[in-house]
């Protein structure tokens, strides 16, 4: 999907130029301002929507696996105030970018230099043991190695092996408490591998189709899930990012610019 995201050649803060390699981009409508890479994986649609699916209240422990630079973690920390954030991010230099983001934003946020493929005692290492977490919010890499070249700077953040999502899935039920919610974004044309990485722990799925446009089929599935849960599981109306004449959703556009919410973030 395309950047969500306005670009600025100066930053905000200061009103000095950006290093060449980065860019500051306004996202919710100018609320959030976020530093990223000008080149490789940059944050848009996807995170937006990730965040705008998240269900979190004051007080709630909010982790995203994944965050990159920390945009749909703290898209979700600019809609709900008081949340307890947690930013977990391989890319120290992407990890580093997300501290920053966060502090010139004025959001709280622990930001933790972590592979998400990691040990149960690894991440109890960095305070995220077992049955602590209200809250995983994440955007795995979800291409699929042997069908799609990533560029290097890309690669990370696109590109899957047959176990990603299971072991992104499998911390995620770890550290979560009872009750706990689990959303994702992923491909819409791999919603098999994550219906059968979700059997294993979690139950009252609510799956959201996301269509480019209602004349195609969905390239994106958002999934809430909740650990333990027992509820039967729910397909949601397709969200249509444009109408029939490619003209962006008016309803979506609210959400993108942080005027809106989408079902899956009201339990």
């Amino acid at each position: 999907m395309t950047d969500s995201a306005k670009t600025l050649t100066e930053t905000a803060l200061t009103g000095k130029a950006l290093p060449q390699d980065v860019t500051e981009d306004a996202f919710l409508g100018g609320q959030l301002r976020l530093r990223q890479p000008r080149s490789g994986h940059r944050a848009g649609h996807d995170a937006m929507l990730l965040a705008a699916a998240t269900p979190a209240r004051p007080g709630h422990r909010v982790v995203e696996f994944g965050a990159g630079v920390g945009a749909a973690g703290l898209a979700v920390a600019s809609r709900v105030a008081g949340i307890k954030l947690v930013l977990v991010e391989i890319d120290a230099g992407l990890a580093g970018l997300a501290r920053e983001n966060a502090a010139a934003n004025a959001i709280a946020a622990e930001t933790i230099v972590l592979d998400v493929a990691s040990t149960a005692a690894a991440f109890a290492g960095v305070g995220l043991g077992p049955d602590s977490v209200d809250v995983v919010l994440t955007n795995p890499p979800f291409n699929d190695a042997f069908r799609h070249r990533a560029s290097p700077d890309k690669a990370l953040a696109h590109v899957a092996d047959a176990s990603t999502l299971e072991s992104w899935i499998h911390a995620a039920r770890r550290i979560l408490k009872s009750g706990g919610v689990l959303s994702l974004i992923w491909r819409a044309d791999a919603i098999a591998e994550v219906l059968a990485a979700l059997d294993r722990g979690f139950g009252s799925l609510a799956i959201l189709p996301v269509h480019g446009d209602a004349a195609r089929p969905a390239i994106r599935v958002v999934v809430r899930a909740v650990k333990g849960g027992k509820a039967p599981t729910q397909i949601l109306a397709g969200l249509m990012l444009n109408d029939e004449s490619a003209v962006p959703d008016k309803g979506v556009q609210a959400i993108l610019t942080g005027k809106g919410v989408l079902p899956l973030a009201i339990p």
